[in-house]
């Protein structure tokens, strides 16, 4: 039996089969219920279904954009659950067309049709829940930008401001007057921001270079230290203030030559030392001990323009002055100065602004001081070795551990690269020998005499070929054209016409240690030089004298006992041989323009 108006699938089901066999025994008044209508009413039912089937199929080839509200009509087709295949519990399709309840607009979609793709975010889990099987899924290339687990990254200057890397400008200036402002970071030290001005100033990084706080209306300096934050200081300082990038020889020379720097009649230790520098400086870092250094010092009184000569002591605790004589007793002991909240700090002209008694003061200064001296505490030594020694065990006292491992830091990096930056040679340097090109084939010279009279032989030989250098062919011993006479001018060591205060003045800002020099020219005669020369903390200075021999000019220190062609060479051997002066060259000064 064939039902019109119904697909041809709904026949084969075995549900709709027994249905008709059964409805075909009965009777026919008996199909007359309300759920089967009788047969001319159902005839007519069926036109209508075919009519509406028909025209429903033209409006879908008709147009691909009433797909989607057409899900939405009422259709003859049965629902399809999620594995495409028909309920069976739905009841049998009758002629007349059923009022079945709306369904989603997902649960009506055939296989067959198209769907619209959604971009609604809510839309998604129910797409991915009724995704027919005649759409192919399409991988994400980028699960971790959208997945669940991991959230989109913030853009931009979405991040809170406790995580925002804070920047500042710094302007640093040199010894010449040029500044260059850098941009800095706010956890960056002194070491780092000092290590960025060598990168950038193309200088040889030999862990010298320090960064010092300049307060010209203050007339005191001080360099800082390597683990100091730069932003923090700059904070505490006023406008007129800067930075001066320069050499310190002197920055940690106490740690190689404690010695030196602490005079046994100024320093009591709390135990007894065996006078070895190790031990000494093992007080000193050891914040269990407790050293002091004592002794006589010009304190300038807070108000006044006088000054008064007091037994001072300085410890862990602060500085203290001795109201009665050189007694050290607590009652007789007046609080000065804490370590803290202080900075020591040199004096630059304190003979001339503050009327000081010696050239070798310092003071102490609070970190709110920014412009009024009053607040300031002014001292003076006797000596530069007095006043390198208060002003060292004033760090030491402060700082401690911090400064010896600064100190180590240079050291340990040095020995982890000491592998990288040594050249490779396939025999040690003790096993070079001497070698004769004299002939057709080279050989080598057994003979120690021969060796060292043939080294002597290409000396001579060396020196004849300079002196044909120069720039116009004159031999003329005190031509100014003469390459030797010019030549040094373009050292770093060499800072030409200066007097003997200002080389004086270099000479104690880059440290006061055993060989830093400099050559300049002389004042008093305009065609020798001066060598200026750091010993034991005194600055002594040697005249450069010319001498002719033979037509040619040489250069000497020793009254021409030892003669040089030009500067360069008597530098040179001055580095590797003492000979008349008190300690060989080792350091020069040196000023770089940023």
């Amino acid at each position: 039996m064939a039902l019109a108006g119904c697909p041809d699938s709904f026949l084969h089901r075995p549900y709709y089969q027994d249905q008709g066999e059964q409805a075909s025994a009965q009777d026919p008044g008996d199909l007359a219920a309300p759920s089967f209508p009788a047969q001319s009413d159902r005839l007519k039912n069926h036109q209508e279904d075919d009519v509406d089937l028909e025209t429903l199929m033209n409006d879908m080839s008709t147009s691909l954009e009433s797909l989607y509200p057409a899900c939405n009509m009422q259709s003859d087709t049965v629902p399809l659950c999620q594995n495409g295949q028909h309920s069976r519990n739905q009841p049998p399709p009758s002629g007349t067309r059923s009022q079945a309840p709306q369904a989603s607009p997902w649960q009506k979609v055939q296989r067959s049709q198209p769907m619209h793709i959604l971009a609604v975010r809510r839309l998604q889990e129910e797409d991915q829940q009724f995704r027919t099987s005649s759409l192919p899924a399409i991988p994400n290339p980028f699960p971790e930008l959208c997945g669940p687990k991991s959230p989109p990254a913030p853009p931009q200057g979405s991040l809170p401001p406790s995580q925002a890397v804070a920047k500042q400008d710094v302007k640093v200036f040199g010894e010449d007057g040029t500044c260059k402002v850098v941009e800095i970071l706010a956890d960056m030290t002194a070491r780092d921001l000092c290590q960025l001005l060598v990168y950038r100033s193309h200088c040889v990084d030999d862990n010298s270079w320090t960064l010092v706080e300049h307060h010209p209306q203050l007339g005191i300096e001080r360099c800082l230290e390597d683990h100091e934050l730069v932003v923090q200081v700059e904070n505490t300082m006023a406008s007129e203030s800067r930075f001066l990038f320069r050499k310190n020889y002197a920055k940690y020379e106490f740690f190689r030559n404690p010695t030196n720097f602490f005079p046994e009649q100024m320093v009591t230790l709390c135990q007894q030392s065996n006078g070895s520098q190790t031990h000494l400086l093992q007080i000193f870092l050891n914040s269990s001990s407790c050293p002091e250094v004592q002794g006589f010092l010009h304190v300038k009184e807070l108000g006044r323009k006088s000054w008064k000569k007091l037994y001072m002591c300085l410890r862990r605790s602060g500085l203290y002055c001795s109201t009665k004589g050189v007694s050290k007793e607590p009652r007789h002991l007046q609080f000065l100065a804490d370590l803290e909240d202080c900075s020591v700090f040199s004096l630059i002209a304190g003979r001339k602004q503050y009327s000081a008694p010696t050239d070798f003061g310092f003071c102490i200064k609070t970190n709110k001081v920014m412009h009024h001296s009053k607040e300031l505490r002014l001292l003076c030594a006797e000596d530069e070795q007095g006043r390198t020694c208060w002003m060292t065990a004033f760090r030491l006292l402060k700082y401690g551990m911090l400064l010896y491992q600064s100190y180590r830091v240079p050291q340990q990096r040095k020995a982890l690269l000491s592998s990288f930056s040594t050249p490779v040679r396939s025999v040690s340097e003790n096993s070079l020998v001497a070698m004769d090109f004299s002939g057709q084939t080279g050989r080598v010279i057994e003979n120690p005499a021969e060796a060292q009279s043939a080294a002597l032989e290409e000396g001579h030989a060396w020196r004849k070929r300079s002196t044909r250098m120069n720039v116009l062919g004159s031999q003329s011993p005190l031509h100014p054209s003469t390459l030797n006479t010019v030549i040094h001018r373009t050292q770093q060591w060499f800072h030409g016409r200066i007097s003997r205060e200002e080389s004086h003045r270099i000479i104690k800002q880059q440290g006061l240690v055993d060989g830093l020099f400099l050559l300049r020219d002389s004042q008093s005669n305009p065609k020798a030089f001066v060598l200026t020369l750091c010993h034991h903390q005194k600055i002594k200075n040697f005249q450069i004298l010319p001498y002719e021999d033979d037509g040619q000019m040489f250069f000497s220190l020793d009254d021409g006992n030892t003669r040089f062609s030009d500067l360069i060479q008597l530098v040179d051997f001055y580095q590797l041989n003492k000979g008349v002066l008190p300690c060989k060259l080792k350091h020069h000064c040196i000023r770089v323009a940023l």
